[in-house]
C-alpha cells in the first residue's frame, strides 16, 4: 500500500485545550497516540451500522465495502487476525487496480503491492466473502490477463477500460465466466458489471435497453440517473438478463465524501460548511471529505427515512457499494 507520510505539529496550548475540551462522542482528539485505530474503528463501525439498518428492513440486503480493506483484519495490516464483527457485517469487498490501475490505467500494478493486498483479500474472502475486483486495463491482452489472475484466486473479476465507468467494455466478445444461472445470491456471482456514470445514455429507457441485452450476473450502478431517481419497477427492469435469467443490481453510494452534484447537498455550505465538512478532494471536483464519525453526517447517509440509503432500498436494489472506505488514510 501507499505509505502516507505522518506529520507532527505543536499546538498553541489555547487551542489543545479547546481541543481536548470540544472531543464528543462524534469527535476524535487529533494529538491521541491511538488516532490511527481509532480512524480505522470508526469506519468499521459506520459500516457495520449501515449493515444493520438495512439488513434490519431486508434481511437478504447487500452490503458491499470498495477498498479499505485494512479494515478486515484487527490490527488493520496483512498480518492480523479476521475482524470478526466487521467481516459479519459485510458480504463481499470491492477493491480497484489489484493488477491493473494502480498507479497508471492499462500498467500493470506493482508486484509489491500485490501481496499485500490480495493477503487482506484473503482475509475477507476466507470469511465466507465475495471479492469483487475492478482493474482499470484496456490493452486486450491485459484485460485477459486480469481476469485470469483474478480467477485463479477466486475473486469476480471486471477489467474497466474506461476509469469514469461509463460504458459496457466491447471486449471480450463473451462476458467472462458468462453463465446462464439464476442469481439469487452474492455467492452466486461469476462476473459483474461496474457502470455509475450513464451519460453516454440519452434516457433511462436507453440505460436499461442497454443493461437487459447484456448476461452479466450483478450490475453496480448509481440510483440516480442525471437527478432523476430509478423507480423500484425500474430496478426490477434491470434485473433482467439477456438470456432470461435474473441478475442482481447494487447501487453504489459513497460514504467517505460528500458530493455537492447530491439531492443532499445544500449551497450554504459553500459558504458557512457544517462541522463535519472537510477540503475539496484535489483528484475529484465537487467531491469534499468528511468526518465521516459525526452522527450528523451518517445521518444523511443510513437510519431515517430521509436517508440515502433507505432511498436505495426503497428502489428495490438488492444491495449498496460503499466508496471511500479508505478515508480513514486522510485522517491518519
Amino acid at each position: 500500500m501507499k505509505q502516507n507520510m505522518k506529520k507532527f505539529y505543536l499546538l498553541p496550548i489555547a487551542l489543545f485545550i479547546l481541543l481536548i475540551t470540544s472531543c464528543g462522542d462524534d469527535e476524535i482528539d487529533p494529538d491521541n497516540e491511538t488516532n490511527e485505530t481509532e480512524y480505522k474503528q470508526r469506519m468499521r463501525e459506520f459500516v457495520i451500522g449501515i449493515s444493520e439498518y438495512s439488513k434490519g428492513i431486508n434481511s437478504n440486503f447487500i452490503i458491499i465495502p470498495q477498498n479499505g480493506v485494512e479494515l478486515v483484519s484487527v490490527t488493520g495490516d496483512n498480518d492480523g487476525e479476521a475482524h470478526v464483527e466487521y467481516n459479519n457485517a459485510i458480504d463481499g469487498n470491492g477493491q480497484e487496480d489489484l493488477f491493473y490501475g494502480y498507479n497508471n490505467d492499462d500498467e500493470a500494478t506493482p508486484s509489491d503491492e500485490i501481496p499485500y493486498l490480495k493477503d487482506l483479500l484473503d482475509i475477507s474472502k476466507n470469511s465466507g466473502n465475495k471479492i469483487l475486483v475492478t482493474d482499470y486495463c484496456s490493452t486486450h491482452s491485459k484485460m485477459d490477463d486480469s481476469y485470469n489472475q483474478n480467477n485463479s484466486n477466486g475473486y469476480v473479476a471486471f477489467a474497466a477500460n474506461q476509469r469514469e465507468l461509463n460504458n459496457i467494455p466491447n471486449y471480450p466478445a463473451a462476458i467472462n465466466a458468462e453463465n446462464i444461472n439464476e442469481i439469487n445470491s452474492l455467492s452466486d456471482v461469476k462476473n459483474f458489471l461496474y457502470l455509475i456514470n450513464p451519460d453516454q445514455y440519452a434516457s433511462k429507457a436507453d440505460f436499461i435497453t442497454a443493461i437487459t441485452a447484456t448476461n452479466y450476473d450483478l450490475l453496480i450502478m448509481d440510483l440516480f440517473f442525471n437527478d432523476s431517481e430509478f423507480t423500484g419497477t425500474e430496478i426490477n427492469q434491470l434485473k433482467n438478463k439477456s438470456n432470461g435469467g435474473k441478475r442482481l443490481v447494487i447501487s453504489y453510494m459513497s460514504i467517505g465524501e460528500s458530493e455537492d452534484y447530491r439531492y443532499y447537498w445544500n449551497t450554504d455550505w459553500e459558504t458557512a460548511p457544517p462541522v463535519w465538512l472537510d477540503e475539496e478532494n484535489p483528484d475529484w471536483e465537487g467531491n469534499y471529505k468528511v468526518k465521516y464519525w459525526n452522527s450528523d453526517w451518517q445521518s444523511i447517509i443510513y437510519g431515517n427515512d430521509n436517508s440515502y440509503l433507505k432511498k436505495i432500498l426503497d428502489a428495490n436494489f438488492d444491495g449498496v457499494y460503499l466508496d471511500i472506505i479508505e478515508a480513514f488514510e486522510h485522517y491518519e
